[in-house]
């Protein structure tokens, strides 16, 4: 066999080599990447089931801290926002309750804000009051909208009034006006209109409620949170 000869059975075989290398790698890097998206499948699935018991948890303190005489909250439905811009979470919505009477209702909204929805828990006695404010989900902007939430931020320092804490004891039927009778979050207008729409849309939406009786209540009875 001539050199020639030789030297293209040689390249052949490299060639050849060559290929099979290269598919086994393929090969390699097709597993790790299947095992590295189960991996995050797993993680993911995990992460969701605690930030799903976080998000509970959270509603479940807020309610007691919003009805704190309250010994029992039932979930309601047929509760409906008069703001088309303001929705009413169904799943979490609730009477509450002393000795079997309703003394309230706890309303948790959404509706659009500056970066995204941020969702309120407002709680509204019967009488028309708003019993206080629970900002539960945002993602609003550091040191801005985000103080919306802050338990360090005050509108008024002097009376020691957190943007939330001012819409305690407000009537249902008072306008809910950012600048006029809501005093706004510095350079955050926009998520400070957001809550104000919010509360004012479960305020109306209670009434509404509380008007038509429990006869659209759930029947599925929630002990007092813990």
């Amino acid at each position: 066999m001539s050199e020639h000869q030789q030297g293209q059975k040689t390249e052949a075989r490299q060639r050849k080599g060559g290929l099979k290398g290269m598919l086994r790698l393929g090969i390699i890097l097709a597993l790790y990447s299947s095992a590295a998206c189960v991996g995050l499948a797993f993680v993911y699935a995990g992460t969701e089931k605690v930030i799903a018991q976080r998000q509970k948890d959270d509603l479940n303190a807020a309610l007691s801290e919003l009805f704190y005489e309250a010994d029992e909250f039932r979930a309601i439905t047929g509760i409906r926002s008069p703001d088309p811009a303001v929705d009413i979470e169904q799943e979490a919505s609730f009477s509450a309750l002393k000795n079997g009477e309703i003394i309230g209702a706890a309303l948790k909204t959404s509706r659009a804000s500056y970066n995204g929805a941020i969702k309120v828990l407002v709680g509204v006695s019967v009488d028309g009051k708003i019993c206080g404010v629970k900002i539960l989900e945002h993602n609003e902007t550091p040191g801005l909208g985000a103080n919306a939430a802050s338990a360090n931020y005050y509108v008024d320092r002097a009376k020691g009034l957190r943007f939330y804490d001012q819409f305690t004891g407000k009537s249902v039927n008072d306008p809910f006006t950012v600048k006029q009778d809501v005093i706004i979050i510095t350079a955050a207008t926009i998520t400070s209109r957001a809550v104000a729409a919010s509360v004012k849309a479960a305020g109306e939406a209670a009434l509404v409620w509380f008007a038509q009786g429990p006869s659209s209540q759930e029947a599925d009875l929630f002990g007092r949170a813990q």
